[in-house]
């Protein structure tokens, strides 16, 4: 008899309308293949349809905020039940990308390199902060919140126009101020302890932004195989499972890079990958010659608790 199936998806993040799309898509494939599904928010009411439902194995289908940084997984262990994606800790870590860039320096992974800026009650210094941009980094630079994914909030910043983006991202109190790497936008997704593939994007517009992620009016080009020496290629598939491995993550990661001058600067681990229809892990999958059921199958066989 087929497992029940609970999907977590929603959410109140800025990455809610992903989450939909991802509980949507898991929800058709399971259901069609005899699975008993239901999907739910993870609101007030998930405790009551968790002892009413019953299920075998809960899917969580968040992304961003709340559903990938450790906060859902401690309701998630209490409850006891089996869940997808990694634990606790491992959420915490990948989704602070200021911990998981600590992370990767100590373990000798390449990554853009950066410093953490706090927004005080002062007004933004602008000479102050320029200056500092020059000394350690130069610009162009990116601006990012610490914990948020899908390239919201991401800015690519001159000397210019730096000011006025970093009033955008006040909100979040503190931020990275990053280098801005050129290069090729490459993606590997990791299954456990496999090496699944690796793609690449080609996106029309600046950057592989929240609309070039999700939109399919953006036109970004999705090239697999990658055209990567086999040398290079096995390099960021094993730089891929040690990032996967040093935050401690469980089941499947996505792991995003940029390829430039003949290296791989790593700039983020993603726990929770979407599985919408744009998004990579099924399409590296799909070519590996895992359809999405069987990529949804792994990822259900492979949940767990006390992770």
């Amino acid at each position: 008899m087929k497992k029940k199936i609970l999907i977590i998806s929603g959410g109140i993040s800025k990455e809610r309308e992903i989450s939909l799309d991802t509980g949507k898509q898991v929800s058709i494939e399971l259901k069609k293949n005899g699975y008993k599904v239901k999907i739910c928010e993870p609101d007030h009411n998930l405790i009551k349809i968790v002892r009413e439902f019953k299920p075998d194995v809960i899917f969580n289908a968040l992304h961003g905020q709340f559903g990938e940084d450790g906060y859902i997984q401690s309701i998630l262990e209490n409850i006891g039940i089996p869940y997808t994606h990694s634990g606790i800790v491992a959420s915490a870590k990948a989704m602070n990308k200021h911990v998981s860039k600590k992370l990767f320096i100590k373990n000798k992974i390449l990554t853009p390199k950066y410093f953490k800026f706090i927004f005080d009650s002062n007004i933004l210094k602008k000479n102050k902060i320029i200056n500092k941009i020059k000394l350690k980094l130069k610009f162009p630079v990116i601006i990012k919140p610490i914990n948020e994914g899908s390239s919201v909030d991401v800015f690519i910043c001159s000397e210019k126009n730096l000011i006025k983006n970093l009033k955008k991202l006040k909100k979040y109190k503190e931020i990275l101020i990053e280098e801005y790497i050129g290069g090729r936008e490459i993606q590997v997704a990791i299954l456990g302890k496999k090496k699944l593939g690796a793609i690449e994007l080609k996106p029309k517009r600046k950057f592989y932004d929240y609309k070039a992620k999700y939109s399919l009016s953006a036109k970004t080009e999705h090239l697999i195989p990658v055209n990567l020496s086999s040398k290079n290629m096995n390099k960021v598939l094993d730089i891929s499972l040690k990032a996967h491995n040093c935050l401690g993550c469980r089941g499947v990661t996505r792991s995003d890079f940029k390829f430039y001058n003949n290296k791989f600067y790593l700039l983020e681990v993603n726990t929770q990958p979407g599985m919408t229809k744009l998004s990579l892990v099924p399409e590296i999958a799909a070519y590996k010659g895992m359809n999405f059921l069987n990529l949804l199958e792994w990822i259900l066989n492979d949940a767990s608790t006390n992770k």
